[in-house]
């Protein structure tokens, strides 16, 4: 079962090359996929049928318990067929109904490949949590088959509309399985089901699954999403009605009614809304007169049956429902793929501008007369055996009590219910068949191109089986009769059949008959009726009235606190480290606190600077003053770091100072030399004693939080480990890239995400080198006399890039001298890093500085000379380095960022130690070195460029 969705897995990868390369010939063998898994379901018949269930389990997340856990029941088994049997003939349907220059084509097929991979494996999974991943599986390919045409507007409403719904009621139903599995100690379903737990929190458990199928399955409330996906493509309508998507939640109620229809709340709930929503379905679908939409309607209508039949919770419903499921999916699918068939070859699918097609093509009008006297449950059709053992098994319920939690009143107004929704599915089959195909008098026929064999040929098969099946009571008896088993036996025996003799079931089906078609022939005084007592409010109303409240709210919300002010944020911001932190550690307190202020008067002395370069800054005017005084702010805890005994920490420190540094300078350059011209406002106090108050706090809960430790520290073993098992003496970078690799990964793809946010407001549109050997601003010939030879290599480029007011040879000649020094440095760093002080990211930042100093020294050219590289794409290269190096144990049987130690012998070197994690150390080392030269160039040679605008601007304006 692995396997099966693997396939689908790999299909939906291949399919939009394959699509490209056959064009739509391509859904053809996209088909053998599912067609595939069909005939693996087959192939086990035989084990289903005995009971014995198909399992199999592939470890996934050992930590958290998780396995990609599977199970093939009864139950799974019909889902499984239905699933892939309906999705292999919708994808041959595709072959016809695309032409080859459908836009997006190719992501439609991977698309709808990677959907019917989902739902395939949303039956089969026996976990809980795994249900849950195929379950929002579904929800976004759905959202992006119904929205697959992003130039209607209606596509991408309705999309959007769908994905809103059903996450929400799947994130309920994940709260519910969090809480349900929590409870039972297991998420395993095969287990739940054979010792399910109970407890007021397995109610509110039960219900918030419940939320989850109610609103994927489109019940009352939350019908209103299904018609508006009509949106899409008639195959994606077609498979979403029939076998996938909405059948989820009737699934999920049905494997969970054994262990759980006594739940309470769940009678109430589900048979309360399913008739709703069958009644509701059924009365809308008589309005509508697009064909489509009147088949949605009908589906919501179904639906509703569906969820009544399978949440009773007895022998015979269980079986009953089971055969209702495998007769919608046959006559669902047929109906809507009919329709797309007449759509493609008249045109339209308005039933109010249709006449005559059933006489042009009889083919699709005996397909369509067949479907639908299975809708509406004719017989010998396999409709008319389901509906028939749906109404035996209501009707025991009612009179019998075979389900004793369900009072006879309440089992009486339910199959009153059913039996009112099935004259209206009576009803709009009618009105779908007569409206589709027949000859209107006061219409002209309805011109109609002849479809191809092919075309015809999926709702012709789909339509044999319909027949078929409708003969093969007993061997579908047997076959589903495991799941039916799991019940508790009723009154009478349970057995799907063709003939139950003349009984009151059969009495129900020519009262929906007969009234169904009364309501037809007088279809004029059921509309006035419909007139009559229409209402204006709609739930589709009323979820476009709460999204515009939810947008106003945010806008208003948005207004409120997002004022433009830096100062208000931290302001906000700060009073809540006070009111959070501040209370806590206030309350923690206990007793007097353990302080040792310095160990040598060294450390005091930096302190004492420290404090007097912040204060310095907090009083400082101008922008410049106020970066350098913060500069030595953190040049001092470097040299805290130094005291104290870690070189590598203040190796780093003065490095990330010193890039700070030039990049606050850089940026000053189009800021105002002084925070404000204003006269200094009386809220300064205010500000400086907030200030005051948050560093105490701060400094409180670090004294607090230290002195408070208990256990002993995790990192007490670190120094044995790092030389045992990392191969390494500088413990911080065996930290780094060994025992907390992990964190560093994530941190250095935060980077890669922060780079790409400071590119994007800074208005970088490419981090390429590329800069053009010329000046995009001409200048006046009497400031810089550029040379022609612009493409020959030079090595001092300044005379022919910069004017001479701006330029100073020592400076050009040093930073050319230093630049390989800096370089051969920064490789001893990170090659060196793993025992002694540097590594991937002081190395980062030494070649960083190596390039700003190059940068300073000539411009944005002598950067273009230094580092000709893409910004992105050595940053992309670092992290794929980094992540390989995570992923290359596994080939050897390791586990993820497991280092391994190599010593090479080589010849006059004598002995190297290697140690495979320096791989990860030059991801690291590329992705800083990426992030300094995009700083460089998005702060630097773009502003460099807007100042020479400017002052061409100044120019032109003086010289008018």
């Amino acid at each position: 079962m692995v396997t099966l969705v693997a396939a689908h897995v790999g299909a939906a990868l291949l399919a939009a090359p394959m699509v490209t390369r056959l064009g739509r010939r391509a859904f053809l063998a996209l088909a053998l996929v599912p067609l595939g898994s069909f005939s693996w379901m087959l192939w086990h018949t035989g084990e289903v049928r005995a009971g014995s269930a198909v399992v199999e389990a592939v470890e996934w997340v050992p930590s958290l318990g998780m396995d990609l856990a599977f199970r093939l029941g009864a139950l799974q088994w019909l889902m499984a067929l239905i699933v892939t049997g309906v999705g292999a003939v919708v994808l041959a349907y595709c072959a016809w109904y695309f032409p080859d220059d459908h836009v997006g084509l190719s992501s439609f097929a991977a698309t709808f490949v990677a959907f019917a991979g989902s739902m395939l494996g949303l039956v089969l999974c026996d976990d809980l949590l795994v249900l849950y991943v195929f379950w929002e599986l579904t929800t976004v390919f759905s959202y992006l088959l119904i929205g697959s045409d992003p130039t209607r507007r209606a596509s991408r409403q309705a999309a959007m509309q769908a994905l809103i719904v059903t996450t929400l009621g799947g994130l309920a139903m994940l709260v519910g399985m969090l809480v349900l599995g929590d409870v039972a100690g297991t998420y395993r379903i095969s287990e739940l089901l054979a010792d399910p737990p109970a407890g007021p929190a397995v109610t509110v458990a039960i219900a918030l699954l419940l939320v989850g199928a109610l609103s994927k399955s489109a019940l009352v409330p939350f019908h209103f999403w299904l018609p508006g996906a009509m949106a899409a493509p008639t195959p994606v309508s077609a498979y979403l009605h029939a076998a996938s998507m909405v059948k989820a939640g009737v699934y999920l109620v049905a494997l969970l009614a054994p262990a759980f229809a006594a739940t309470p709340g769940w009678h109430e709930v589900v048979l309360s809304l399913g008739v709703c929503t069958m009644l509701l379905g059924g009365w809308r679908a008589l309005r509508q007169y697009d064909a489509k939409l009147l088949l949605a309607y009908g589906t919501v209508s179904q639906l509703g049956f569906l969820l009544i039949v399978f949440s009773i919770g007895t022998r015979a419903t269980a079986l009953a429902g089971l055969a209702l499921l495998l007769g919608h999916a046959l006559f669902k699918a047929t109906l809507f793929l009919v329709v797309g068939i007449v759509e493609h070859q008249s045109g339209t699918r308005d039933i109010r501008a249709l006449s005559g097609i059933g006489r042009a093509s009889p083919v699709v009008l005996a397909t369509a007369l067949v479907a639908g006297a299975s809708m509406a449950g004719l017989p010998p059709l396999l409709g008319f055996v389901a509906k028939e053992s749906v109404f035996a098994s209501l009707l025991d319920v009612a009179r019998d009590g075979d389900r004793p939690d369900i009072s006879s009143l309440v089992g009486w107004l339910v199959l009153a219910g059913v039996i009112l929704g099935s004259v209206l599915t009576v009803a709009y089959t009618a009105r779908f068949l007569w409206g589709t195909f027949g000859s209107k008098p006061d219409l002209e026929p309805t011109p109609y191109a002849q479809a191809p064999a092919g075309f015809l040929l999926a709702p012709v098969v789909l339509t044999v089986f319909t027949v078929g099946l409708g003969f093969a009571g007993r061997a579908l008896s047997v076959a589903l009769a495991p799941h039916a088993a799991q019940f508790p036996r009723g009154v009478h025996d349970v057995e799907l059949a063709l003939w139950h003799g003349f009984e009151l079931p059969l009495a129900f089906s020519a009262v929906a008959l007969l009234l169904g078609s009364g309501m037809f022939v007088r279809r004029k005084d059921v509309a006035g009726l419909q007139g009559a007592a229409s209402w204006s409010w709609t739930a589709d109303a009323g979820y476009r009235l709460v999204m515009r409240t939810v947008d106003r709210l945010a806008v208003e919300t948005t207004g409120l606190t997002q004022r433009g002010s830096v100062a208000a944020y931290l302001v906000v911001i700060l009073a809540i480290v006070l009111l959070l932190p501040g209370a806590a550690v206030f309350t923690a307190l206990d007793g007097p606190l353990d302080v040792v202020l310095w160990d040598t008067p060294a450390q005091a002395a930096a302190g004492a600077v420290i404090i007097a370069a912040a204060v310095f800054t907090t009083r400082s005017r101008r922008r410049l003053r106020a970066v350098m005084l913060a500069g030595v702010t953190g040049y001092g805890t470097a040299m805290l770091f130094a005291l104290h005994g870690a070189p590598d920490l203040a190796l780093t420190q003065v490095l990330v100072e010193t890039t700070s540094l030039v990049v606050f300078v850089l940026v000053l350059r189009r800021l105002p030399d002084y925070f404000t011209d204003r006269p200094l406002s009386p809220r300064r106090y205010l500000r400086m004693a907030l200030g005051a108050a948050v560093g105490s706090v701060v400094g409180l809960v670090m004294l607090v939080t230290t002195g408070a430790r208990t256990a002993e520290p995790v990192s007490t073993p670190y120094p044995e480990q790092a030389v045992e098992l990392g191969g390494g003496h500088n413990i911080v970078n065996v930290i780094l890239v060994d025992i907390r690799a992990w964190d560093t990964f994530g941190e250095i793809s935060v980077l890669v995400a922060a780079a790409t946010g400071v590119a994007s407001l800074l208005f970088l549109d490419t981090r390429s080198a590329g800069i053009r050997r010329v000046h995009e601003i001409p200048l006046p010939p009497s400031v810089v006399k550029i040379s022609t030879d612009a493409g020959r290599r030079v090595w001092l480029p300044g005379p022919r890039t910069l004017p001479p007011d701006r330029r100073s040879i020592i400076f050009e000649v040093v930073a050319r001298l230093l630049f390989p020094v800096l370089i051969v440095f920064a490789l001893y760093l990170l090659l060196a890093g793993h025992n002694n002080p540097g590594g991937g990211f002081a190395a980062g930042m030494v070649t960083g500085l190596a390039l700003m100093v190059r940068y300073l020294a000539g411009g944005r050219y002598e950067l273009d000379e230094a580092a000709p590289i893409d910004a992105g794409v050595l940053m992309g290269t670092g992290l794929f380095i980094a992540a390989l190096s995570g992923l290359a144990p596994l080939a050897f049987g390791g586990t993820v960022f497991q280092s391994a130690q190599v010593d090479v012998a080589l010849p006059l070197l004598g002995n190297l130690h290697l140690v495979t994690s320096t791989i990860f150390d030059i991801g690291v080392y590329l992705v800083v070195v990426g992030l300094v030269l995009d700083l460089l160039r998005a702060l630097g040679s773009r502003i460099d460029r807007q100042i020479l605008r400017d002052e061409r601007d100044a120019e032109q304006a003086a010289a008018l």
